[in-house]
């Protein structure tokens, strides 16, 4: 039997210790390695700030707490948009914006046994950006709002010196918010407090301030400086600055360059008006016809001094920016259009026409017109080739002519206003007219028949229209003679007498019934009934016997209605 003897039975106890010492602190050390990596996984990194709000060593619920509160006022700050000094807010729920708070926080912890991020999660930590929540639709419906509040219309400036003052407006540049750009800026850089710069197109207008006071230099504060001195024959005079500002304008070219421009019409315009009322220019006066004693006389033709209308822009606009200021205008005679020499061949030799139409002498205020219209008339020459209007000759009827209310036509209905009468002036006018055989240009029969009138020859007025116009076309001037006394008004035409007038009528035709009404209206009028009807007149015109030609004049009368008016205080 063998046996082993070990020599040193002490020395192997103390070894087997050791080694189990050594286990047993390697054991309590991987323990507490494991457990401070286990209790770090729970918390945030120290110093670990997320979007700039502390949460280092913080459990996952009160990191985001702390984050929601460090963020809540900035989260809810408006949004600024500025563009070229304009600003422009909306609020970050209105544009879809929304701090992600639990995306935030995410991956802040996490159990792991590397020594590395175990020393890294006790002792240090990093700033995490915020992550956020982008409604993208909403945030470009609330930037291309903000986009239009920014947005400038392009204007052009402008240079103008009305009433002689220069006045310069100055353009202004457009600018427009390009909308994806900012959207995508906000979208990645908010929260913040600044505000986002949009960025911008710009829209510059035609003409450049540079431009502008480059003219207003040059040219407009030298036309306004003062007035232009003016020579015209032996007269002198002054045309101030704002009598020809209405003529100049400051057009630009396609490159958006100014020339001045003077409208010549108007610049001559103004310096003929100038010109006259300093007496430089005299009109020159056509010969007239008056009667004295029952005879023609003639009233001489003058010549006047009259500008050239040629020569009146270059000298002005030269003087208009030169240091003088000063312009020599040439002048000449001006001649009558109807001289003593063609007013003395052509007098009247005799009456050519006359005509006559009457009236009731007690019809109240159309009495009144009729004489007042007929002492107008009265004396009027028309010229051969001259062109007459009743309305030129009698102007508006108003009261301070003489005019009262009377009966006229309206509507084909009967009521007053002032000048009413002057029908019964106008029909006795185109009659005599009629018979001298002259050009008939305007008139117009009443809207229906008035049996103190001829069927188809006679013309109403109003102003300013309908008007009572024709053409001279005799061989001599007319000389018109009117009167009007107790119930009846005659017009005669004087002159040189060319046609024998004889005049035909037609029987009615189209004849239309009136219709009955009763209005019980105050402003009513009674009327008389009268029938519609067609009619033609035809004009003779016969030379030594001859029939030279015929002209008809067919007139369409609607009916008069039968008015019967049941209101007291009617007529």
């Amino acid at each position: 039997m063998t046996s082993e003897f070990d020599p040193h039975p002490g020395q192997a106890r103390r070894k087997r210790v050791a080694v189990a010492s050594i286990l047993g602190a390697f054991v309590l050390l991987i323990g507490g390695y494991v457990g401070a990596a286990a209790w770090t996984s729970g918390r945030a990194p120290s110093d670990t700030t997320v979007g700039g709000v502390q949460v280092g060593g913080l459990q996952p619920a009160a990191a985001r707490a702390a984050l929601a509160k460090g963020v809540e006022k900035r989260a809810a700050t408006p949004v600024t948009l500025t563009a070229g000094g304009k600003d422009a807010t909306f609020t970050p729920a209105e544009a879809g914006l929304e701090v992600d708070l639990d995306a935030s926080v995410a991956d802040l912890t996490g159990f792991s046994l590397n020594p590395v991020k175990v020393v890294r999660h006790l002792t240090g930590g990093s700033d995490r950006p915020l992550q956020t929540k982008v409604d993208d639709a909403r945030l470009k419906a609330a930037v291309t709002k903000a986009a239009s509040e920014l947005a400038v219309a392009p204007k052009e400036g402008s240079i103008s010196v009305a009433g002689g003052k220069v006045a310069v407006v100055q353009p202004v540049t457009g600018q427009e918010v390009e909308v994806d750009p900012t959207v995508e800026t906000i979208a990645s850089a908010w929260p913040r407090s600044a505000p986002f710069v949009a960025p911008i197109k710009e829209s510059a207008p035609k003409v450049t301030g540079e431009e502008l006071d480059r003219v207003k230099t040059e040219f407009a504060d030298k036309a306004m400086s003062g007035p232009v001195a003016v020579k015209a024959g032996d007269k002198t005079f002054d045309i101030p600055a704002a009598v020809l500002a209405p003529a100049i304008s400051f057009p630009a070219d396609a490159e958006g360059k100014i020339t001045p421009k003077l409208d010549d019409k108007l610049l001559v315009a103004a310096v003929s008006a100038a010109a006259k009322k300093a007496g430089a220019v005299v009109d020159a006066k056509d010969a007239s016809v008056t009667f004295s004693n029952g005879q023609p006389a003639v009233v001489p033709s003058r010549t006047g001094v009259a500008l050239d209308a040629t020569k009146i822009v270059e000298p002005i606009t030269t003087a208009l920016t030169s240091e003088e200021r000063a312009a020599i205008l040439p002048v000449t005679v001006s001649q009558p259009k109807f001289t003593t020499a063609q007013a003395k061949a052509t007098l009247p030799k005799g009456q050519i026409s006359t005509f006559t139409t009457y009236f009731a002498a007690n019809g109240g205020g159309r009495v009144n017109n009729i004489r007042v219209a007929a002492r107008t008339l009265n004396g009027t020459y028309v010229p051969p080739g001259g062109t007459f209007s009743l309305n030129g000759v009698l102007g508006r009827r108003t009261p301070d002519k003489g005019y009262v209310k009377g009966g006229v036509i309206s509507e084909g209905r009967l009521s007053e206003n002032y000048g009413g009468g002057i029908s019964q002036v106008s029909t006795t006018l185109f009659n005599a007219a009629f018979f001298a055989g002259v050009e008939f240009k305007e008139y117009m029969a009443h809207g229906f028949y008035i049996s103190r009138y001829p069927e188809g020859r006679e013309a109403t007025i109003s102003y300013p229209y309908p008007d009572n116009r024709w053409v001279n076309t005799t061989d001599g001037g007319i000389y018109i003679r009117a009167s009007s006394t107790g119930g009846q008004i005659t017009v005669s035409f004087y002159g040189t007498k060319k046609w024998d007038i004889a005049a035909t009528k037609s029987p009615r035709r189209n004849i239309v019934a009136p219709k009955k009404i009763t209005d019980p209206s105050p402003a009513c009028i009674t009327q008389a009934p009268t029938p519609g009807f067609d009619v033609t007149v035809t004009r003779i015109f016969r030379q030594a016997g001859k029939t030279v030609r015929t002209q008809a004049f067919n007139t369409h009368y609607n009916p008069e209605d039968d008015v019967t008016c049941t209101h007291p205080q009617a007529k």
